[in-house]
């Protein structure tokens, strides 16, 4: 007869080093595993449904091993699954590849010991507290000066458009709970039965647990019914307008400067706009910074410097994109003085540049917009006092700042259509795009440059994080890239018409531009569900602490009563 061993019968295995050698096997086994749900070096467009199960060794790990383990554990996968997904780092400098790593490890290291807290401290609920952790994490890490939100494990999904739709209301956080809940369930049930030698059945963990799975299973199967739905809806929508955009992908090699180098670029973006105005678009897109040289910069200070080359340059493009018959958007650098002296002490122009997209409508520049969220070390780092050593090191590294805008500026065309221009990295934060569609933008257009990355993954990463800022907004985007991946992205996330990466050409898109629909409630209130998450991790985990606590005096307390009694009775 089959004997069914209870989880509360289970005695731990005692720890040996092979033990700690199966753990971080394991940990390394499941970083790659999570890695490989992402467009990555094994599948350029990623196989999502790994991330349905890779967390699952990662949370039997957390329950089988101390607290002291867990921390150091939390370090470690947060390093190697950083350093399998964003492998492309290295190409970008040496010190990226591990700069970025080690912050993802230290955050980790913070979850991790979170997740035992919630393993020790929560009984046998403490794979929901885990999930509402999880969910806390993906957001904190995401928001602090060197938030990075690649690699959050809904991202992953992004070709799973019918499990993705519910972030017009929850943003990717609903999401990221669903995903994880089940995983952080079948993790306790695995280490528990490894415990016991594999002697621990499933079922009564399942009937222990029926109420929460239940609902849990409810809201899966809503959240499904719902994405198929609402595909099905916005399929059937007729757009209010329906607007022609040429996107030019000029493939440039983002190291190189110089005057031949920018002109050798203008005279390709040039001939390839010139080839789609053919087209008749409505309008002609270039990527982030495609024409360098300042246009704000020398049309103020002309003789500023020797380069008079560059400032012809620069009167050349001016002269072209005012001349076109069609709107011109493109991405490129505003020099401003920095208050109201023009020279530093040593002579030199006291400058300072914007990243920033400027339109050109019917023959002149109309409005431009600064990108707000700047990449952390390498375009921004605000710690000059604290940090002496480091900026000086990103400096040497030859990184440069850029000045931070402020403002979600949404621009206009004589047709009537109003859009948006997140820069770059401004894609991969819900807010910032929530901001601007809130602001009356009926269009996303993202203008970026990954060329220096040099690998398609890279792009694709990029491209299926913007997929969900779509969905958010249930707006349509168009990305116009250097390099790729310039494609456009549908209102329910479905990214069509990809151009080529690393490849120069054009490519006109026929974008659908929804005007009468009402803001999601995501648009309205942003993440709100991220706060709600944070708060109630929080409060988890101070339950928990209390609980303990309480128990533990409790026990003292008895325990010296006992004593106190002997002793009387002696």
């Amino acid at each position: 007869m089959k004997v069914i061993v209870q989880p509360d019968q289970i005695n731990v295995r005692k720890r040996n080093l092979r033990t700690i050698g199966l753990e971080v096997a394991v940990l390394i086994a499941s970083a790659l595993i999570l890695s490989m749900a992402f467009p990555g070096f094994i599948s350029k467009n990623g196989i999502g449904f790994l991330a349905l199960i890779a967390l699952i060794p990662v949370f039997a790990v957390i329950r089988n091993a101390p607290i002291g383990a867990c921390m150091g554990y939390g370090f470690f996968f947060g390093f190697i699954f950083y350093l399998f997904f964003n492998y492309w780092l290295a190409t970008f400098h040496a010190l990226a590849i591990i700069l970025v790593p080690f912050i993802k490890a230290v955050e980790m290291l913070l979850l991790f010991l979170a997740l035992k807290l919630c393993d020790r401290w929560l009984g046998s609920k403490s794979y929901i507290a885990q999930a509402v952790c999880w969910v806390a994490y993906a957001y904190l890490s995401q928001s602090w000066f060197a938030g990075y939100p690649y690699g959050s494990i809904a991202y992953a999904l992004y070709r799973y458009r019918a499990l993705i739709q519910i972030a017009d209301f929850s943003g990717i956080w609903g999401i990221t709970f669903l995903m994880v809940l089940p995983q952080a369930f079948a993790g306790k049930w695995l280490c528990d039965s490894y415990n016991s030698h594999f002697k621990v059945s499933i079922v009564p963990s399942l009937r222990k647990e029926a109420i929460p799975l239940c609902i849990y299973c409810l809201l899966a199967v809503a959240s499904v019914i719902y994405g198929i739905v609402s595909i099905s809806f916005w399929n059937s929508q007729t757009p209010d307008i329906t607007w022609k955009v040429a996107a030019v992908q000029h493939n440039a090699d983002s190291w190189k400067g110089g005057y031949t180098t920018y002109k050798r670029n203008f005279n390709n973006l040039r001939k390839m706009t010139y080839e789609a105005l053919l087209e008749d678009p409505d309008m002609v897109i270039w990527s982030e910074t495609a024409f360098v040289p300042s246009v704000a910069w020398h049309t103020n200070y002309p003789n500023a410097d020797d380069y008079y080359d560059t400032a012809g340059l620069v009167e050349e493009f001016v002269e072209f994109g005012k001349g076109l018959p069609v709107p011109l958007l493109t991405g490129n650098p505003e020099g401003v003085l920095d208050g109201d002296e023009p020279y530093n002490a040593d002579g030199s122009w006291n400058r300072k540049d914007y990243n920033t997209v400027i339109f050109f409508e019917d023959g002149q520049i109309k409005q431009t917009y600064r990108k707000q969220h700047l990449v952390p070390f390498t375009e921004h780092f605000p710690y000059e006092k604290q940090m002496p050593w480091l900026y000086n090191l990103l400096l040497a590294n030859d990184y440069n700042w850029w000045e931070k805008g402020t403002e979600s500026v949404v621009f206009e065309t004589e047709q009537g259509v109003k859009f948006s221009t997140p820069i770059c990295f401004e894609d991969v934060f819900g807010d910032i795009n929530a901001a601007f569609v809130k602001n009356g933008a009926d269009l996303i257009l993202n203008m970026t440059n990954d060329s220096w990355s040099g690998s398609t993954a890279a792009e694709m990463q990029h491209a299926a994080i913007a997929a969900f800022r779509s969905v958010e907004n249930r707006k349509t985007m168009v990305r116009a890239t250097n390099s790729g991946i310039s494609c456009m992205i549908t209102p329910t996330g479905k990214i069509e018409d990809k151009m080529e990466p690393f490849k120069m050409y054009w490519h006109i898109y026929d974008v659908p531009v929804y005007t009468s629909n009402p803001h999601t409630f995501y648009t309205e209130h942003g993440d709100l569900a991220a706060y709600i998450f944070v708060w109630a991790s929080y409060a988890l985990l101070a339950f928990g602490l209390v609980k303990t606590l309480y128990i533990f005096f409790a026990k003292n307390n008895g325990a010296d009563r006992i004593k106190a009694r002997f002793r009387r009775k002696k």
